[in-house]
């Protein structure tokens, strides 16, 4: 049992640290004032070769792990970036696991080197307006036709869809009063984005507003049988293989954000001086934040203990669900601790803090939210009778 990074995982944090500096909390300010995408940041990763990291090396990845990954992405949120950052290179890092699983080699060779190198942007097409965290209630229709099929349907909260040239959609190919099991009868397909037939609509929200949020409005969108990945109606079961990433990634960088704004909050107490004296030296600013560190490098052994439990191909449901539920809720305290600590101040842009809190609700609720997750342990963990 060791709980300490290996050197080369440590180097990896060190060389992302280096070049998030050309990135600083202002770069970061001003793109969430403007919303436009981090095509400079992400440039700089497509450089370094850091897409790939958990990519197959034949494609142009670096063959590491999950561990190794969440290793960067947490650095990345760390050096102020947070979401915004993070998420601008989601796609590449963890979302195409079922293209390099269950992909042919040819669609292999087709797909993943353009995304790593950062020719083809991708987005992933599955939430839908009125089936939610329900994923097989999904209605987004592929109708076999003469070479392929034929998509109509709505999704909602897409990711990167205005930047977007490929898609990663999951849609029915069966309907559901025709399948045994409800998961059956779901496809996934890797294809075009094409916006002659596909309408995408900005949603205008909260925070992270650099990486853009979307709905689309999809119709008679022809999909050559080609971009089909895997067998037509196993799509659910290819992109379970992508959740536990997600959830170590999105709880590694839940922490990444909870640190940087721990450390920009200590700072400020050390600094700020108030009847003679800084308030760090005030119990009731050291606690709040010691508590918040604590809490926070906890939560990092989860997230960590179910990165290796995944790259050893070991089970890690639970440890990847508890880790980003402890992530996601005490990033947010360390935020708002922050905020805190920082008084008036902190509700001012120019410090930074008030754009941590607003990234750090991003994973206490995506992708699955807190209350899911309680679910989820309670069940597997406890024994409890399913809830939903």
């Amino acid at each position: 049992m060791d709980f300490a990074l290996t050197p080369d995982q440590q180097d990896i944090r060190e060389a992302i640290l280096r070049l998030c500096s050309a990135f600083p909390d202002d770069y970061w300010l001003a793109r969430d004032r403007d919303g436009v995408f981090p095509r400079e940041f992400v440039g700089s990763m497509v450089e370094g070769g850091w897409l790939g990291i958990a990519m197959p090396t034949e494609f142009g990845g670096s063959g590491l792990g999950i561990t190794e990954a969440a290793v960067m992405m947490q650095a990345i949120a760390e050096s102020g970036a947070c979401m915004s950052g993070a998420s601008s290179i989601h796609m590449p890092v963890f979302s195409l696991q079922p293209v390099v699983l269950f992909g042919t080699q040819k669609q292999k060779e087709r797909i993943l080197p353009p995304v790593l190198r950062g020719e083809d942007q991708v987005c992933f097409a599955v939430t839908e307006p009125n089936a939610g965290l329900n994923t097989t209630q999904l209605s987004t229709r592929a109708e076999r036709c003469e070479g392929g099929y034929l998509v109509n349907g709505e999704k909602v909260w897409i990711s990167t869809a205005q930047v977007a040239n490929k898609m990663l959609l999951l849609a029915r190919t069966t309907p559901l009063e025709e399948v045994k099991r409800k998961t059956e009868g779901l496809s996934l397909f890797y294809t075009d984005l094409d916006r002659s037939r596909i309408d995408v609509r900005l949603i205008h929200k909260m925070g992270r507003h650099a990486v853009d949020s979307n709905e689309l409005f999809i119709q008679d969108l022809r999909v050559p049988e080609e971009d089909r990945i895997g067998p037509e109606g196993e799509g659910f079961r290819l992109i379970l293989h992508g959740l536990n990433p997600e959830r170590v990634l999105v709880g590694a960088e839940a922490i990444g954000i909870g640190r940087v704004a721990i450390s920009r909050a200590a700072r400020y107490a050390r600094e700020r001086i108030v009847f003679d004296r800084p308030i760090g030296m005030n119990q009731g600013i050291q606690h709040p934040l010691a508590k918040c560190w604590a809490q926070l490098e906890a939560a990092n052994l989860m997230v960590m203990k179910a990165a290796t439990l995944f790259d050893a191909g070991l089970d890690c449901g639970v440890e990847a669900n508890a880790g980003k539920y402890l992530a996601a809720e005490f990033a947010f305290e360390a935020c708002h601790t922050a905020l805190q600590t920082l008084g008036g101040m902190g509700y001012a842009q120019e410090h930074h803090v008030e754009r941590y809190l607003r990234e750090c609700l991003i994973p206490r609720t995506a992708p699955v939210s807190s209350h899911m997750i309680l679910n989820f342990l309670a069940e597997k963990v406890l024994e409890l009778p399913k809830s939903y």
